[in-house]
This record gives C-alpha cells, sequence and structure tokens, in this order.
C-alpha cells in the first residue's frame, strides 16, 4: 500500500527525472500535456493543461483557488499570472515546496501565490476558504478517493467547484491484462487510480456534482507515445547504470512506466479526462 511517505519519496527519488524530460526549470509541469490540433512542441501541450482546466472550470478573475498536490507550483504560477488568482499551493514533497517557492521570489509572485507541504485529504484551511480547488493529476494519489473529494467540499464555498484532470481507469483496466496498471502503479506509488465507473458515486456522496466530464484521451496520446519511446530507448542506459552504480526504489525502474502506460492505453485500460464538479447542499 502506498503511504503518504511513500508517495513523497517517489518525488523526491524522481526530481531529476522530471527536471530533465520535463525541463522543469521552464515548463514548471509534471504532466502529460494537451496535444490540440497544431500543438508544436511538448512544452506547448503542457501549457495548454492548465489553460484548458481553467477554460473548462470557468476560473475568474481574483478568485481564490487551491492548488491540491500542485507539483512544483507551475499551476499555481499561471493562475496568478493570467487571472490574478491568490493561490494556496500544497504537496507532500519537500524538494518541490522548495522549487516552488524559489520561483515565487525570483517572480515577486508573494503573496499571491503560497506554497506548503500539506496533504490535500486533510489541510488546514477553513472551511469554506475556496472558490476552486485545481488538482492536475494529483488525486489519483489519494486513498480511499472520498477523503480527497470530502475535503474539496469542506474547504470549497457554496457552489464553488473542483476540476480535476487525471487517469481514470475503464472496465478493461479493472480487469487489467498483463498487469500493465499494476506495474505502472506500483513504480508511481499510486494504490489505486480512479475507477470510472465510480466516479459520479464517490463524488455524489460527498455532495459534488458533476456539471462537465470530458475525455482527452486522443489529446494527451502524443505525450504517451513519446514517454513509450524514452522508456525503449532508456532502457539499456538505465539498466547499465543501475548495475554498475544502483539506484534507489522508485527512480531504478522509473523508466519502464513510460512502456506500462503506453501499453495500457492502447489496450483501452484507461482514459485521460477532465472533470468539473459544482459544490451542493449536504
Amino acid at each position: 500500500m502506498s503511504s503518504l511517505e511513500d508517495i513523497s519519496d517517489y518525488y523526491n527519488q524522481t526530481f531529476t527525472h522530471y527536471l530533465t524530460w520535463w525541463n522543469l526549470s521552464k515548463s514548471n509541469a509534471l504532466h502529460y500535456g494537451i496535444w490540440h490540433s497544431g500543438t508544436k512542441n511538448f512544452e506547448e501541450a503542457l501549457a495548454n493543461t492548465n489553460k484548458l482546466m481553467a477554460q473548462l472550470a470557468n476560473i475568474e478573475r481574483n478568485s481564490k483557488v487551491l492548488d491540491a498536490g500542485c507539483g512544483v507550483g507551475g499551476s499555481s504560477f499561471f493562475l496568478a499570472k493570467e487571472f490574478g488568482c491568490i493561490v494556496e499551493a500544497i504537496t507532500l514533497n519537500e524538494k518541490q515546496v522548495n522549487f516552488g517557492k524559489e520561483y515565487i521570489q525570483k517572480n515577486k509572485l508573494e503573496p499571491q501565490v503560497c506554497i506548503s507541504q500539506q496533504d490535500y485529504c486533510n489541510t488546514n484551511f477553513k472551511d469554506e476558504s475556496f472558490d476552486f480547488v485545481w488538482a492536475c493529476e494529483s488525486s489519483c494519489h489519494a486513498y480511499p478517493k472520498e477523503l480527497f473529494y470530502k475535503e474539496a467540499y469542506r474547504v470549497l464555498k457554496p457552489n464553488g467547484k473542483l476540476v480535476v484532470a487525471d487517469y481514470f481507469i475503464t472496465e478493461k483496466g479493472k480487469a487489467n491484462k498483463n498487469k500493465y496498471i499494476d506495474k505502472w502503479s506500483e513504480l508511481w506509488a499510486i494504490k489505486e487510480f480512479h475507477q470510472y465507473n465510480r466516479v459520479r458515486e464517490e463524488s455524489a456522496s460527498q455532495s459534488l456534482n458533476l456539471i462537465f466530464d470530458g475525455n482527452y484521451t486522443k489529446e494527451i496520446m502524443p505525450s504517451a507515445k513519446k514517454m513509450y519511446w524514452a522508456a525503449i530507448l532508456g532502457a539499456p542506459f538505465s539498466e547499465g547504470y543501475n548495475l554498475l552504480f544502483g539506484a534507489s526504489r522508485f527512480a531504478k525502474h522509473h523508466y519502464r512506466t513510460g512502456y506500462y502506460q503506453y501499453k495500457a492505453l492502447k489496450a483501452d485500460q484507461w482514459d485521460y479526462r477532465i472533470l468539473v464538479f459544482e459544490k451542493g447542499a449536504l
């Protein structure tokens, strides 16, 4: 079972991988990226995710936003710069907090953006503090998922919105043929991916009403394929490095996730979706 410590360790041990392959210092993003028609490169695809999530959630200027599972804070920086939002960014990982603080200071985003080390299922924020809760490829780590929805409901203002971009396991994924899902989730410290057929039940139990459901699997396919080829081409180097120098638990076979996620995607075992929920009355 993946604990909070496992999740933080995963991002600690793979930080240099994201720094290199996601060009983290420039993109500030760890997600898949949305490839619209005409998208020129990976960096643009990464930026497209923020733009699309903001559009679908109808982010309003000067709103107060909780970036739940913020990574290094890229979405928070985007929301502050583009919409003038006041953003509380939270992550379990200290390296990500330090990276985000350095960026905030360098770009003079204080006090508009604040980043801290917290569990998004158990935050220190007051009830009804936020207009929006934003979760970009982060809520997959929540277990059980109801805890995430419960905390989002608590901190949202009346009629506030939760926007989620993430991986949703299909019925074929539940069957888990070839164990691609298990192997992928273990290496990403994910106890259980979202199960699409349970989303409405889990969210509705916490009085979060699904108001938008968009399937963007086709739009993330170029990124999934990019990760696949990186795994294939990088395998000899990675295995050689492991033999000569050794590597930590998650870093050792991290490259293999590129293979597993793509094979699972091609087998229709998961979808990439963006969902928007609105807080209802209990």
